[in-house]
This record gives structure tokens, C-alpha cells and sequence, in this order.
């Protein structure tokens, strides 16, 4: 009977399966094989014409976001699927198509996963996980605040992806004292979708968090003429990181409250624990110096000019490198690295640069832009922050702002928009891509707990993106008060 049952179950998620493997083909089909579309037209009366190869793009697009979502196949198997649909309907060539998947973006999230692996095998993230459960006691609400601040304060100093690197090995940790029970529970959903999107909140409030920030303002400072200081961008953004870091705190007490309200016993157990690993050892001292080496240099490369040509990337291999060539790690974990996280972050480039590349991202973002150039004031703010809030889902956020901003910039004159108020709510939705795996490493990297689906995490992300734009929509009036320029009027 049960067997029946279980066959029952299969050929529905087979059916449910398929169905969205279907819908993401005729997508593709609809749109990559229909008549030209019109041209974008921007406020100066500048044509934008949408090739076939941009078509193409938007068509693989909407495949690739559809099958992720619903995950109808592995997540690193669609990205595959965006290289070729490209070669194969000769939207890019395959040297185009298929360089990005080795993307010094995608070395750095290789990078990334090594260092969480080192934290695990050597042991530090055990003391790490013991030391934070003394402080923070054996209340599940408080763990779930305690990791979310660490979280969000690290991100003030390091790049998001090393933090959700450096956090997950630890949370695994935390978790694993919750439950010895095999499969998800709301608690393991709530701890790593949250560090995910804890990552991206506190990354805006530092030009250290992301690289997106310095991009951004420098491109500003080309457009506009105008200078963003490192601490001028930090003063308006630390009270909307901060507010979403708490906000996003009370929505995963309340959307993934855990099944027990405390941990009987933790408190001491961490501590009988931390101190049965004894003192600290020689490998623990080598891999946390390496690390945190590291870290340091890709910190503070920007301050200091004898340093701040070396790429963040090559800082990372060297470190992973190191780990090899001091026994730290050894092949059988190079083969355990979790290449499907890898791969979809390959793809995710993939689909980003073919966007960028063939027009298609300038051509939407135009579109859209365009629609409101006649709109109040602040609705014109609120589209541009919710046009870079979904395009950062799907390409890189830097990539979201580049093509949104100038076009952004060309209208807000006509509106009497001050261009200061356009770039900080760009800044403040690029860091958050809540809805999309693909969109920012510590999503990924968070995937890799298996405690939750694509489609998990999306749904998830649609509250979590609603309450994002209520507080982009409140901020504007909070950083009115603060000092900043809202309209030219």
C-alpha cells in the first residue's frame, strides 16, 4: 500500500514537474521566436532597437528564471542550459556565451565555499558556534538575533559573500545542537534564508560590503559630477540596514517560527562543549590566519594605494591555494566542493552579461523607466528602486544600477528629482535580491544548508521584497530629515 502511495506521489511531482518544464520552454518559444518588437524610446527621443540576438536573450531569460524557480532541474544544470540555448540560437558565441562560467566573480564564490570548508574541518567554526551560544543563551528567538547581528555587522567591514562564507559553516553548527532530526525545519529555513538576506541588508551600509557601492558612485560622480564620500554613503544607509536587519528579524520569528521557543540546556552544553575542544591549535591558528589575511587585504586594499590594484579574486585563490599547500584541505575535499552552487553562479553570469551585452537589459530598462516620466515625484523614485530591485535577481546588481541610473538620471530634471535620492534607493534594493538564488552568493551559499527549494526561497522573498519598498518608500522621507536633496525645487 505504502509503495502505491509513494508511486502516487512521484507521478504527481513528475506531472507538476513537467508542466514547468513546459512553461519555461514556450516562454522561450513566445518570445525568441516572435515578430520584431518596438523600439524604447528614451525622454530625448533616442531610439533603442531590440535585436533578435536581445529577443533571444530576454526568451532565455524568462526560461532560465522559470526552471530555477521551480527547479525542474538541478540549479547548476539550468545554468548550463543558458550557455547552450545561446550557442544554439546564436545569440552570443560560444567563446561569449561560455567564458562566463569561469568569471573571476564565480573564482571568488569558488573562493568563498573553500573558506567555509576550511572553517568546518579544522574545527573553528565549532569554537566560533560555542562561544556565540554562551552569549546569546537558549532562546530560539535570541539565536536567530544573535546570528543575524553578527551577520549584519560583518558585512560593515568584509564582502557579503565571505561573511555568508564565514556564517554558514557556523550555523550549520547551531543547527545541528537544534535537532539530530534528518529533512528542513521552519528553524533551519528561518536561520539560513535569513542569513542570506541579513548579508545583503547590512552589505549597503559600507562601501566594504559590496563592490556594487563604489561602482555605483563613481559611476554617479561621471554622470552627475558630484562626490559621495565613504562616510556620507554609510550615514544615510546605516539607519535602512539596520532597520531592515530588524524588520527581516521579526518577519522569520513570525514566517519560520521555530517548532521549540528554547534549547534546554544549551547554554551549559556550549560551554561543556567549547571547553572539550581544549586549547586552540597550531592548524586552527594557520587556517584562521590565512583567512583573516585575506579578509584584511581585500578591507582595506582601497585605503592604501601600494595595494589597491590587487584584485579580490587572485586574493582568494591564493588563499585557497595556501590551504593546499599546508595540508589544511587535500583532494577529497576539492571533490566535495559543491560544484552545483558553482555552476549556477556561472550561469547566473552567463544570462547577466548576455542581457547587458545584446541590449535587452537597456532596452526593459527604458521601457519601463519611461512609463513614469510623467509621474509624481516620488512614484518616479520608487519605480526606478523596484526596476533594479528585480533585475538584481537576475544580473548583477552593479549591472542592474549601470543600466537603470543614467536613464533614471535623463528624467528625474523633468520631475524636479534631486539625483542623490535616485542612487542611494538604487543602492538599497541592489543589495537585496530576495526572490532569485542567482541573485547574490549568500542565497547560494545559504542553499547549500538544504533546508530549503528554489521555490521556497522565492516565496519567501515576495513578503520580504514588499516590506524592502515600504522601507525604500519610508526612507525617503527619513533622509529628507538627515540632510539629503530630495527634489531641485
Amino acid at each position: 500500500m505504502s509503495t502505491e502511495i509513494a508511486d502516487t506521489q512521484k507521478s504527481q511531482l513528475d506531472w507538476k514537474r513537467t508542466l514547468f518544464m513546459l512553461i519555461g520552454l514556450t516562454l522561450f518559444a513566445i518570445v525568441n521566436f516572435s515578430p520584431a518588437w518596438p523600439d524604447a524610446v528614451d525622454p530625448a527621443g533616442k531610439h533603442f532597437i531590440l535585436s533578435a540576438q536581445g529577443k533571444g536573450a530576454l526568451a532565455i531569460f524568462l526560461l532560465a528564471g522559470t526552471w530555477w524557480v521551480f527547479e525542474v532541474l538541478p540549479i547548476g544544470v539550468t545554468s548550463l542550459a543558458i550557455g547552450a540555448l545561446q550557442v544554439l540560437f546564436m545569440v552570443r558565441t560560444a567563446k561569449e556565451a561560455l567564458k562566463d562560467f569561469m568569471d573571476p566573480s564565480v573564482l571568488f564564490i569558488f573562493g568563498s565555499l573553500v573558506i567555509g570548508m576550511v572553517f568546518t574541518k579544522t574545527g573553528l567554526t565549532k569554537r566560533l558556534a560555542y562561544k556565540m551560544l554562551a552569549v546569546v543563551g537558549e532562546k530560539t528567538s535570541m539565536i536567530y538575533l544573535g546570528c543575524f547581528v553578527v551577520t549584519a555587522a560583518l558585512t560593515h567591514i568584509m564582502a557579503h559573500t565571505a561573511v555568508a562564507a564565514t556564517m554558514f559553516p557556523l550555523l550549520m553548527t547551531i543547527y545541528g545542537m537544534y535537532t539530530d532530526e534528518p529533512g528542513p525545519t521552519k528553524f533551519g529555513k528561518g536561520l539560513f534564508i535569513g542569513m542570506a538576506f541579513i548579508a545583503g541588508a547590512g552589505s549597503i551600509i559600507t562601501l566594504l560590503g559590496a563592490a556594487r557601492g563604489a561602482v555605483a558612485i563613481g559611476f554617479f560622480k561621471d554622470i552627475v559630477g558630484t562626490e559621495i564620500s565613504f562616510f556620507e554613503l554609510t550615514y544615510y544607509m546605516a539607519p535602512v540596514g539596520w532597520a531592515m536587519t530588524f524588520l527581516l528579524w521579526g518577519f522569520f520569528m513570525i514566517v519560520c517560527k521555530p517548532e521549540k521557543k528554547t534549547i534546554p540546556g544549551l547554554r551549559e552544553k556550549a560551554k561543556m562543549l567549547g571547553k572539550a575542544m581544549g586549547g586552540i591549535t597550531k592548524q586552527e591558528i594557520l587556517a584562521a590566519t590565512i583567512i583573516f589575511t585575506a579578509i584584511a587585504i581585500m578591507s582595506i586594499k582601497q585605503f592604501i594605494p601600494a595595494i589597491s590594484n590587487l584584485d579580490k579574486n587572485a586574493i582568494m585563490l591564493v588563499a585557497t591555494v595556501l590551504f593546499f599547500i599546508f595540508n589544511i584541505l587535500n583532494i577529497q575535499d576539492l571533490e566535495a566542493i559543491p560544484w552545483n552552487i558553482i555552476l549556477l553562479f556561472g550561469g547566473a553570469m552567463s544570462i547577466g552579461f548576455c542581457l547587458w551585452e545584446t541590449g535587452a537589459a537597456e532596452w526593459l530598462a527604458i521601457n519601463w523607466l519611461t512609463l513614469f516620466q510623467k509621474a509624481n515625484y516620488f512614484v518616479f523614485i520608487l519605480s526606478i528602486a523596484f526596476f533594479v530591485m528585480i533585475m538584481t535577481n537576475f544580473i548583477m546588481n552593479v549591472a542592474a544600477i549601470a543600466i537603470s541610473l543614467p536613464v533614471a538620471l535623463v528624467i528625474a530634471p523633468y520631475l524636479h528629482v534631486a539625483p542623490e535620492v535616485i542612487l542611494f534607493a538604487s543602492l538599497v534594493t541592489a543589495g537585496m535580491p530576495f526572490l532569485l538564488l542567482v541573485g547574490a552568493a549568500p542565497n547560494a551559499i545559504a542553499y547549500d544548508s538544504k533546508q530549503f527549494t528554489p521555490g521556497e526561497f522565492f516565496m519567501y522573498g515576495i513578503p520580504a521584497s514588499i516590506g524592502l519598498m515600504i522601507v525604500v518608500a519610508l526612507s525617503v522621507f527619513l533622509w529628507k530629515l538627515m540632510g539629503m536633496p530630495i527634489t531641485t525645487m
